[in-house]
């Protein structure tokens, strides 16, 4: 079962969309079967894999108002990963949707469908707190942060977490922060390693390792409808999207080792037993 990754951060330009077609195509040449959903209805994701938003019918739009199946929707990429197109049709479906029942679950339903036939699913949510953002975060089991490192960095995640904890309490428990990734970073700027700083004393292990750096490459990228490491694979961006991509696979196999050990632990009272004396003694 695929685990589902939303990409989310209410402030506009910290790399959001960038974020979300260059990790699913990381994954993907990593070997994972990956769906990508575009949810913004400016379709940049759509337009930055390659497919023409104006011409994906049906695309999110039909799926999330049940007018399409998902599985006809969905189209291939040229850097092999799947694709749930995105364009302003996703405005009308939210707008349709405030008075529906469960509205909140739609897209949760719609993914439940496919979910078993990939290993990652990434939602590229739109860079707001409504309908469609409170769908993704209902249907994830992980949260992606990009977060610029600049002087209202910290401010604008206080209103995103607020939001999570809302959903935590009313639609999704489950929901986890997967991490908070640095973009658009300048190892040179002091302000940016202040605030690097900051986020981690505020979130320690929550602040991935992986740092996405600026970068005039992965900027024109999005231009050729083509992920980074189609663009120019060597340059530092690519790279940077490869690391991303290898430790939210490690974090996630950490996680599976981790409740592999409990499910023993649960099956074996003594093991728990010992467990509990080697916590101790630390």
């Amino acid at each position: 079962m695929a685990r589902i990754i939303a990409v989310a951060n209410q402030k506009g330009g910290v790399g959001k969309t960038t974020t979300a077609v260059n990790l699913a195509a990381a994954l993907a040449a990593a070997k994972r079967k990956v769906l990508l959903v575009d949810l913004d209805p400016q379709g940049n994701a759509t337009m930055a894999s390659g497919v023409d938003k104006n011409q994906a019918k049906p695309n999110g739009c039909e799926v999330l108002l049940d007018e399409a199946p998902i599985e006809r929707a969905i189209v291939t990429t040229a850097a092999h990963y799947d694709l749930l197109p995105g364009n302003g049709d996703l405005t009308a479906a939210e707008l349709k949707l405030m008075d529906a029942l469960a509205r909140e679950s739609r897209l949760k339903e719609q993914l439940a469908k496919v979910a078993g036939k990939y290993d990652t699913i990434l939602i590229d949510c739109p860079p707001s707190l409504h309908l469609l953002t409170l769908n993704a975060l209902t249907a994830a089991d992980g949260l992606l942060i990009p977060v610029q490192c600049e002087y209202f960095a910290l401010e604008g995640l206080s209103s995103l977490l607020d939001t999570v904890k809302a959903v935590r309490a009313r639609l999704n428990p489950g929901l986890e922060i997967e991490g908070l990734l640095r973009t658009m970073y300048d190892v040179r700027n002091n302000l940016g390693n202040e605030v690097s700083a900051q986020l981690t004393q505020h979130f320690g292990d929550k602040v991935l390792r992986s740092i996405i750096p600026r970068n005039v490459r992965l900027a024109e990228a999005p231009s050729h409808g083509q992920p980074i490491h189609l663009y120019d694979r060597s340059s530092r961006g690519a790279i940077a999207y490869i690391g991303l991509a290898g430790e939210i696979i490690r974090r996630e196999r950490g996680a599976q080792a981790a409740l592999a050990a409990l499910g023993e632990m649960h099956d074996d009272p003594t093991a728990a037993h010992d467990a509990t004396i080697d916590l101790h003694q630390e």
